[in-house]
């Protein structure tokens, strides 16, 4: 196979083998690993190429991703998976365990809080939202052992801010209930929400 190289736009470099497009890689990989057009390179030696390749793009892949927000090990890889083989995403998802920078335990204390304190979701909500992103249950129960919220008044506050116009339509109560119950509050919950407010 013949090797040859095309400058695509910004930093892109495109590889060719027997003058067809195989592959996009960037200036800086391709300024380490150059190969003057019209070398003859075997099957082999292009496996081991584009295993390097693919590996820089899922590194690249990662630092961009959580440049933007958190992620979990399991949302990362899974994202990584779009662009890169399985190989290549679970070898830069260890890199940046081994680095620190991907860290589940981490992860999910801040992804608790936010969704307790900000949010205000129920429990159920909490650890179905932890569980979707690939949260263990062991890591997940240990940091809400820590948390000791009351339900209850999480309900009174979205009762009195987000859901007060709503409870004055028609059959709004109801609607209301329903909107929490979805959000995963248990009805006892919701009920004991409702008293408190009426003895206020």
């Amino acid at each position: 196979m013949i090797i040859k190289h095309q400058r695509g736009r910004g930093n892109k470099v495109h590889l060719l083998l027997n003058d067809e497009y195989a592959v996009t890689t960037d200036i800086n990989f391709w300024l380490d690993h150059y190969i003057s057009d019209g070398t003859e390179i075997s099957e082999e030696e292009w496996e081991e190429l584009l295993k390097e390749i693919n590996y820089k793009k899922a590194l690249n892949k990662c630092a961009d991703l959580l440049s933007r927000r958190d992620h979990s090990v399991k949302e990362l890889k899974t994202k990584l998976l779009r662009t890169v083989d399985e190989q290549s995403a679970q070898k830069a998802v260890d890199r940046y365990i081994e680095a620190g920078y991907l860290d589940d335990y981490k992860y999910c204390e801040r992804l608790v809080e936010y969704l307790f304190n900000v949010k205000k979701y129920s429990l159920n909500h909490v650890k179905q939202e932890c569980y979707k992103r690939g949260i263990s249950q062991s890591i997940l129960n240990e940091i809400i052992s820590d948390y000791d919220v009351d339900q209850t008044d999480v309900i009174v506050e979205l009762l009195k801010s987000k859901y007060s116009s709503k409870l004055d339509a028609e059959n709004g109560k109801q609607k209301v209930i329903q909107a929490l119950m979805r959000k995963g509050f248990l009805y006892s919950d919701i009920s004991n929400a409702f008293y408190r407010i009426e003895d206020e």
